[in-house]
C-alpha cells in the first residue's frame, strides 16, 4: 500500500483538471466562442472565484485574458511545489528561477497538448457526424476553427478532403519536438 503515491496522484489530477478548466476559459475567450453555451457557463462559474480577484491585479491586454494565463502559471507552480513538498519533504534552495522556467515550459506544453486533443476530437467527431447543435460539438468547432481555417486556406483543394487537421497536428508535434516539450 502506497498512501503517499495515492495522495500525489489525486493532487496531480485535481490540479491538472482545474488547470484544464482555466486554460479552457482562456482559449474560449481567445477563440471568441459562444459564452451562452452550457459548457462555457460551467467554465465561467468554475473559474470566477479565483479569476475575479486576480483580474483586479492583472488586467487584460489586447483582447487576451492575461489573468487566466497568470492563474495557469500560478497553478502549475503550486502543483509542482505541493507535489515536490510531499515527495521530498521540503524545497531545495534556489528553486525559484528553475520553477518559473518549468512553469513557462509546462504552460507551453499544456497549451499545445490542449490544441492537439481539441483538433483530434474534432476529427473523430467528423467521422460520426454528431448533432451540430450539441454544446460539446459547437465548442470544439469554435475552439479549433481559428487554427484550422488559416491552414485550410493554404492547402490546395483536395477533392472534398480536409487535410488541415493533419497539418495542424503535425505542426503541433513539430513544435513539441523542437522545443522539447514532451
Amino acid at each position: 500500500m502506497n498512501p503517499q503515491g495515492a495522495l500525489i496522484y489525486l493532487l496531480d489530477f485535481a490540479f491538472s483538471a482545474y488547470i484544464f478548466i482555466v486554460l479552457t476559459r482562456f482559449v474560449l475567450q481567445l477563440a471568441r466562442a459562444d459564452f451562452y453555451n452550457p459548457i462555457s457557463q460551467f467554465v465561467l462559474k468554475a473559474t470566477n472565484p479565483l479569476l475575479t480577484p486576480l483580474r483586479r491585479i492583472v488586467p487584460g491586454y489586447g483582447g487576451l485574458d492575461v489573468a487566466s494565463l497568470v492563474l495557469v502559471v500560478i497553478l502549475i507552480i503550486l502543483k509542482a511545489l505541493v507535489i515536490l513538498g510531499i515527495q521530498v519533504g521540503g524545497f531545495p534552495a534556489g528553486i525559484g528561477p528553475q520553477l518559473v522556467i518549468y512553469a513557462l515550459r509546462e504552460l507551453a506544453s499544456v497549451l499545445l497538448n490542449y490544441v492537439f486533443w481539441a483538433v483530434l476530437v474534432r476529427v473523430i467527431l467528423s467521422w460520426v457526424a454528431p448533432d451540430p447543435y450539441n454544446p460539446v460539438v459547437r465548442i470544439i468547432v469554435q475552439i479549433t476553427e481559428p487554427i484550422m481555417a488559416p491552414v485550410r486556406k493554404l492547402l490546395p483543394p483536395m477533392g472534398g478532403f480536409d487535410l488541415s487537421p493533419l497539418f495542424v497536428l503535425l505542426g503541433i508535434q513539430l513544435l513539441q519536438i523542437l522545443f522539447q516539450l514532451h
